[in-house]
């Protein structure tokens, strides 16, 4: 039985090649992120706070281009899978109009609307610390990083192409300079060394928006440049025509994924938003430990990225029996991984806010988070891929009932009668909300089980 869930040497090999890039880029991302708040957070809880409530706004943009260019992208990896390269250049030019479109919607809404998000945030207790402060640094630190708004998302319809046809390094080696170049300006622009002013949070938002300028340049350099490696690229913009066909197909594909990522998005936002009436400390415990959660789950995202690609090439293919295989062991491998993983989590929780200039209450209060978050990991990270399976094959309607639906109708419905209604302390409800993830295991079990996900999408096209 055990033998259905192991791969061969073979699988293996391939699932490194395609991960360890990804894995690499993901994982110095995260950990200079981390780093990132520390230095922040060195000039006191109010800093720390501005940015990650700020950052919490922002991601509601990012997980849409994310949802937007994910409803394409399984015309790409399929279009790939069948060797049309043709249909993958039709497909890029549409992740470049959606990404456009929504980058100037999204700066239009954050510039007129933006303060009013992070006010949203500072209606729990100050825990002494300064909440007008707090808003100033927080609208500051949002307005600056508008401007790293459309290369962000330029990038990842580069990166995402990039990744359906098999290149995984150079997305990573760009992602590196990009945080080499962060790293190096936070250092420079929050502290005010080299002659620099000491700007504070405003200097990591400055450093922030100059490294995601670094990494457009050096993948749509580098793609440019190789088209013999990547053909699609060939005469890409010599035309923005893109067939019916395709659009009629992506619609109702790509729609329910678009719309999952804004709202599934929009639900963690307010779940932090009911969180933050806990008070300030509360709001730079979740801080932290979400940093930290990013940091530990790199392999998680990895392995959705890894079913997407994998699976969806062989669906592409016509290789049905081929791809639940491939997924059958992709799934049992993320278990046993994020298992261990739960406990480094677990064995960390009382190091890592050790590393931030934060009271002791703020300290005990990420311990307490951490441990609980490294207990529930293995659970989020088979929802992970259920999420990724059932997407693969286009069945993204269901993807946004199970996502975004059940978030709505189960977290975020929780957090909020937990929050409002019940003395409870924000370990107690965090606690809570991370558990209630045991529903959706069952149901993406069960759905697995089916196979019904498993579906070829591009043969008519």
């Amino acid at each position: 039985m055990l033998k259905r869930f192991i791969g061969s040497r073979a699988f293996y090999r391939s699932v490194l090649t395609l991960l360890i890039p990804i894995i690499v880029q993901q994982f110095i991302t995260n950990f200079v992120s981390l780093l990132d708040n520390v230095m922040v957070g060195s000039l006191g809880t109010e800093a720390i706070s501005a940015a990650s409530i700020a950052n919490t706004v922002l991601n509601v943009f990012m997980l849409s281009i994310f949802g937007g260019l994910s409803g394409i992208s399984i015309y790409g990896a399929q279009f790939y899978g069948k060797g049309d390269m043709d249909g993958m250049r039709h497909a890029f030019r549409l992740k470049m109009l959606f990404s456009v479109l929504l980058s100037v919607l999204g700066i239009l809404i954050y510039a007129a609307f933006g303060e009013g998000f992070i006010h949203s945030f500072l209606q729990g207790e100050s825990n002494g610390g300064d909440l007008a402060l707090t808003l100033r640094e927080g609208r500051a630190y949002l307005m600056i990083m508008l401007w790293g708004q459309l290369p962000f998302a330029i990038v990842q319809a580069y990166a995402s192409t990039l990744r359906e046809s098999g290149e995984t390094v150079v997305p990573m080696v760009a992602g590196i300079c990009a945080i080499a170049t962060n790293l190096f300006l936070n250092w420079v622009l929050i502290f005010g060394h080299l002659g620099a002013p000491a700007l504070g949070v405003q200097g990591a938002a400055i450093a922030t928006v100059v490294s995601r300028y670094v990494e457009m340049a050096i993948v749509v350099g580098y793609a440019h440049r190789h088209t013999e490696k990547y053909p699609y690229m060939k005469g890409v913009y010599r035309s923005l025509r893109v067939p019916m066909p395709l659009i009629r197909k992506v619609i109702p594909t790509g729609t329910p994924l678009l719309v999952n990522e804004i709202l599934w998005s929009l639900g963690m936002t307010l779940i932090n938003q009911f969180y933050s009436s806990r008070g300030l400390n509360a709001v730079a415990a979740l801080n932290i430990t979400g940093t930290a959660w990013n940091l530990f789950c790199v392999i998680m995202f990895a392995m959705g990225s890894a079913v997407s690609i994998m699976v969806g090439q062989r669906l592409g293919a016509g290789n049905l029996e081929e791809a639940r295989e491939v997924d059958r062991q992709l799934v049992f491998l993320t278990e046993v991984i994020h298992v261990i993983i739960g406990l480094a989590m677990i064995l960390a929780a009382p190091y890592v806010p050790r590393l931030y200039n934060v009271g002791e209450e703020v300290r005990d209060l990420t311990c307490q988070l951490l441990i609980i978050a490294g207990l529930s990991l293995p659970l989020h990270s088979f929802a992970h891929v259920c999420y990724f399976t059932i997407r693969s094959g286009g069945k993204t309607v269901i993807t946004f009932l199970f996502d975004a639906v059940y978030t709505w109708a189960v977290t975020v419905l929780l957090a909020f009668l937990l929050t409002r209604f019940t003395d409870l302390t924000i370990v107690q409800i965090y606690f809570c909300v991370q558990f209630i993830d045991i529903i959706k295991l069952i149901i993406g079990l069960l759905m697995l089980r089916s196979d019904f996900w498993a579906q070829n999408v591009v043969s008519d096209i």
